[in-house]
Formats: structure tokens, sequence, C-alpha cells
């Protein structure tokens, strides 16, 4: 299966989130009425029931996935990557310490080290999204979990034009009145338009690595969670 198109430049990326950093939790939270609590809370479950020792949480940006799979697994070690410094602050300031600046595209981790990998709406701003999953496949031990939980869009065609309406009309103005720069959420629109999902990205886990590949739409489809098992 050939790789989908991707165009995103990766220094517009780190600059859009460094920008947004103050801000981006709150905004986050506002935006999503709260659900995306739930939905991490959700990733948190799934890995606590394989009893990870340790957990890779790349891009973890503010730190919020890593804190959620903390409380659902206390005994497991998660360390938060993030390749933008002024997100790991955030993370920080919420009580986490085991973080690393560091690009998820090249870990800076032994081959097999880890018995889970997390990523909650980071892949879809990577560079090559099939090299990331690859990576993720290195660092992983044999049968290690790959959780990914991102944004997509709704299958359904009376949820899909108003939810692509709200990403390109609305979201941008709500967001930058709240984080004073809209280009980061212009951004987010047009990737989400890009990013595949569903069985586009089923197919993706299974050409780099992965095996048991189950895909979870979350609200409709506006959110998808993907776990799958390191061959």
């Amino acid at each position: 299966m050939s790789s989908p198109v991707q165009d995103q430049d990766p220094l517009f990326v780190h600059r859009a989130f460094a920008s947004i950093a103050d801000r981006y939790v709150f905004t986050n939270h506002v935006l999503s009425l709260g659900i995306d609590f739930l939905w991490r809370r959700k990733v948190a479950r799934i890995v606590a029931r394989r009893k990870p020792r340790l957990v890779i949480d790349v891009a973890t940006g503010s730190g919020d996935l890593a804190e959620a799979v903390l409380r659902a697994c206390p005994e497991t070690r998660v360390i938060g990557v993030d390749f933008c410094a002024p997100m790991l602050r955030h993370a920080r300031k919420r009580g986490l310490s085991d973080l690393l600046v560091a690009d998820g595209m090249c870990l800076p981790f032994d081959d097999g080290v880890a018995d889970g990998v997390t990523i909650a709406y980071g892949l879809r701003n990577m560079e090559n999204w099939a090299g990331a999953v690859s990576e993720f496949a290195r660092v992983l031990r044999p049968g290690g979990l790959l959780v990914i939980l991102d944004f997509s869009l709704p299958g359904a065609p009376l949820l899909r034009g108003p939810y692509r309406f709200y990403l390109h009309r609305v979201l941008p103005y709500i967001a930058g009145w709240i984080a004073g720069d809209r280009a980061p959420y212009r951004y987010l629109g047009e990737s989400i338009e890009r990013f595949p999902s569903g069985e586009a990205m089923s197919g993706l886990l299974r050409d780099n690595g992965f095996t048991d590949v189950a895909a979870t739409p979350l609200a409709g489809g506006i959110s998808s969670v993907y776990a799958a098992s390191r061959e």
C-alpha cells in the first residue's frame, strides 16, 4: 500500500505549536467541550490492560495522555517525548518529570525497549507517517502495543459536511481568539483532511510492522483510536 501524500513542513509545525503552547491545553478543552479527557482515558484503559513496564508517549505535548496513562498504570514508567520544548514546560507544571526533547521520527531509545508506545494528536503532524510508525515499531518489543489517538473525518455525510465547515470556517476564528493565533488552527483543519483514517490507517500500520489492528471511531468519527501489536 502506498503512503498517503504529505507536505507539512516540520519547522512550521514546531513554530505553530510553540506559538500557542501557553494556551494550547485550555483551547483544546474548550473546543472539545472536555470530551478529549474521556478519549485519553480510553487510551489509558487500553494500555492498562497490558500491564506495561515502560510506555513511551510520543508527541506528549503538555502531557495530557502521559498523565492519564500514569493514573491508569501507577506502576508503569511513562516517558514523554516531544520536539517542542515550550510544550514540555507545561507538562512539567502538571508534575511530569520523565520528559525528553526529541523528534518522534528518531527516538533516542534502543530497539525493543518499550512495552507500549502511545501518541495523541501527534502522528498527523509528523513529516512522514509511515516512517514514524516504523520508528514506533523499532522501539517496541515483539508483541508490544501501539495506541494512536487522532482526529478523523466522520463517515456519515450528515456529520461530515457540517464538521468540515466547522474545521475550516469556525474553528480557526474561535481558537484564534482564545489562543491569539489563527494559523495553527487553519493548519489543523488542513492536516485532518490529509490524514488517513479507518482502513487507510489500519493498512498503514500493517505495512509498517503491526498486526491485530483495531480501529475505533469516537463521537461519530471526529476522532479515532487505533490499537495494534508489534510483529
